[in-house]
């Protein structure tokens, strides 16, 4: 019995040095070293410290992870405000869209799949038991090579085996599996920017027609009072039946007008519903909060490096190509030796002295495994685990020169929408002023209805671009910071 708990206590003293220090230690210092330098290889410049502070809209950076485990943690929204604002659309768009919630339930999978590769470097402990009633000292004579003596026993124990060294294969393969959790929080980090883009571009696109709606009614307010007025004079003789046919047109056309804007913001704001993550109608109104237009940013090439610092989905692409180098690694390294160790020990109650001369048992070892030939199979995984980390880099560097062309195209579509403000606004003041001229002309009988009609379509007209253009601004704004990766 002593020898049994000298056993015992020399099983449970190996199993806590494998599991607190040693391999496991090793392989968890060597899962986490990669987040330490996750962007100095692949992404960042030489001149990455002087990268700018400055965003497009106002915001602040969130890093990935710490993003995912608090804006997508929360309880989804159920309702909406009565008076919605873009801040408010944006973060229940984050809370409630399933499409920020996938990424963020891929990334937990991926986390458990780092958790099982991780394993690999644990204690693997078994235990059980079997009785077995049978022809005592009798053997098989066809189970191959081996000869098993078949006795009348019942007894269990438990069985260690334990990973002692690779060749860092297993380190690896941990490594790897860290970093593809790593890339799955990116991405679900640019699912959400991806949200967060689609709720700006629908709330503005609401509340452009929003404003259309207004223009739009004042327009037929506008026109049916001048078609009031041409009835009168048409009826004392004054205007022509001509005139009063060119009125009623240009009313017909503001109905129309109208229809299409009212039409338009109803489609809005069904699509402003179901990014928020409702499938059922919603009422509340749109505040538009912003009081001035920013300026758009001076420097694009500041802003190309922003991007390629904090893009999610380049951070993806980086951790995934970091990982695939590392499989490749360890695929390379199945074709060497691991050395283990396996422990058993336990007891056999009912047993048959002639041959069982102990009430238990127990023993621990060396194993050694050596790869002699596989049907070259082991070199052909490393081979292609190499050819695809080489293919993930070149995926790498697609991205990142579609992102820096993406970058510049949003920067000038920036600068080029904030222009068109100032010149429609020039625009509409120009068409004001000759429609006002065109109105005093006709009632003093210097024009025709010809002149007065085509001042009002060029006023409605003035309108509408002046309208387009402050909301293509704030579009082209939403779309900066989504290239950049900066959220609100």
């Amino acid at each position: 019995m002593m020898r049994l708990h000298h056993l015992l206590i020399w099983a449970v003293c190996a199993v806590l040095a494998f599991a607190g220090g040693g391999p496991g230690l090793l392989a968890q210092k060597l899962a986490d070293a990669p987040s330490e330098v996750m962007l100095a290889r692949n992404i960042q410049q030489e001149n990455a410290a002087t990268a700018p502070t400055s965003t497009a809209m106002s915001g602040n950076n969130l890093s990935t992870e710490k993003e995912l485990k608090t804006a997508t943690d929360a309880a989804p929204a159920s309702t909406i405000p009565e008076q919605l604002t873009l801040r408010e659309a944006e973060q229940i768009s984050i809370r409630n869209n399933p499409r920020v919630r996938l990424g963020q339930l891929l990334a937990r999978a991926e986390h458990q799949v780092y958790r099982e590769t991780r394993s690999a470097y644990l204690p693997q402990i078994e235990g059980g038991a079997v009785g077995a009633k049978a022809n005592s000292g009798s053997r098989f004579t066809f189970d191959g090579l081996r000869s098993t003596t078949l006795l009348t026993h019942a007894g269990g124990g438990v069985t260690l085996n334990e990973l002692i060294f690779d060749f860092g294969r297993t380190a690896n393969l941990i490594a790897a599996s860290k970093l593809r959790e790593k890339a799955q929080n990116a991405n679900a980090f640019a699912n959400q920017l991806d949200v967060v883009l689609i709720t700006d571009q629908a709330f503005y696109s609401a509340l452009e027609s929003q404003a259309l709606v207004k223009l739009a009614r004042q327009t037929v307010d506008t026109r049916s009072t001048t078609n009031q007025q041409i009835g009168e004079l048409t009826k004392n003789k004054l205007r022509s039946d001509v005139d009063l046919a060119f009125s009623e047109e240009n009313l017909a056309q503001a109905n129309l007008l109208l229809l299409d804007a009212q039409n338009q913001y109803q489609t809005a704001l069904n699509a402003l519903t179901s990014v928020l993550g409702f499938d059922r109608p919603m009422h509340y109104v749109l505040v538009d909060e912003v009081a001035g237009m920013p300026l758009p940013p001076p420097d694009q090439n500041a802003l190309v490096q922003m991007a390629l610092k904090q893009r999610p989905d380049l951070m993806a692409l980086n951790y995934s190509q970091l990982a695939a180098k590392k499989f490749s690694r360890a695929q390379e390294e199945q074709l060497l030796p691991s050395v283990g160790t396996t422990g058993v020990v336990g007891g056999t109650p009912v047993r048959t002295d002639q041959y069982f001369t102990s009430n238990w048992f127990g023993a621990i070892g060396l194993t050694l495994k050596v790869p002699i030939f596989d049907g070259f199979r082991y070199s052909a995984e490393a081979s292609e685990a190499a050819d695809r980390a080489r293919a993930a880099q070149e995926n790498l560097r697609d991205l990142r020169d579609r992102v820096v062309r993406d970058t510049r195209n949003a920067w000038l579509q920036t600068n080029t929408s904030y222009q068109k403000i100032a010149v429609t606004e020039k625009f509409l003041r120009a068409a004001n002023l000759g429609l006002n001229l065109a109105q005093e002309r006709y009632k003093l009988g210097l024009s025709s209805i010809v002149e007065l009609s085509q001042a009002q379509l060029a006023q409605t007209q003035a309108s509408i671009e002046n309208v387009n253009a402050r909301f293509e601004y704030e579009l082209s704004l939403a779309a900066l910071n989504y290239q950049i990766g900066n959220v609100p």
